[in-house]
């Protein structure tokens, strides 16, 4: 009896590539709702509504370009997105149109669950005591700035706005208490 080995890494992977639901469906499955297996380990739903469907030259019968509204854990985003590069992973199933309505309704609104993150911070700890020396200002700040993304879950904070998330500058519990004896922790 042989037994069967198997190479490589081990994948997480649950369903069909696109090619394989789109190509057996009419229009090939243009209004239609596909997800992703890895977007359902989140609690908010994650689908894509498909728009669009093109094939690419000298490519592998797997691979296609498709042309989504996507939506990732509730949120919408604002533009349709063009998936090419993830179009071969065999990790999508095809909602049935009964299991359409309900899976699609998003329930959050456009303000709820947005994080406002403090314009300010604290200078590292040395940093802070040399610019203390070279200023005299005990009460300077680091400016925050936020790289845009496509998710819109945190903005900075504005006048007026409190912040629900502060971003500290300590080093936390440290593991050998007798390295740090003296300091103000």
């Amino acid at each position: 009896m042989s037994a069967i080995k198997l190479i490589g890494r081990k994948t997480d992977f649950k369903g069909k590539s696109l090619w394989e639901i789109l190509g057996n469906l009419k229009n090939f499955g243009e209004n239609r709702v596909v997800v992703r297996s890895m977007m359902e380990r989140y609690p908010e739903k994650s689908f894509m509504r498909v728009l669009q469907v093109e094939t690419l030259p000298n490519e592998e019968n797997r691979k296609i370009r498709v042309l989504v509204e996507k939506v990732f854990r509730g949120r919408k985003y604002d533009k349709p997105v063009w998936i090419e590069g993830a179009s071969y992973k065999t990790d999508y199933r095809l909602l049935s149109k009964k299991e359409e309505a309900d899976y699609c309704k998003v329930q959050t609104t456009e303000h709820e669950n947005i994080k406002l993150i403090d314009p300010k911070m604290e200078f590292p700890p040395l940093l802070k005591e040399f610019l203390i020396k070279e200023t005299g200002n005990k009460d300077i700040k680091l400016d925050v700035f936020l790289k845009r993304g496509h998710n819109k879950f945190y903005k900075l904070a504005k006048e007026g706005e409190t912040p629900n998330i502060t971003i500290p500058m300590n080093i936390g519990k440290p593991a050998s208490q007798k390295l740090y004896k003296g300091l103000d922790l």
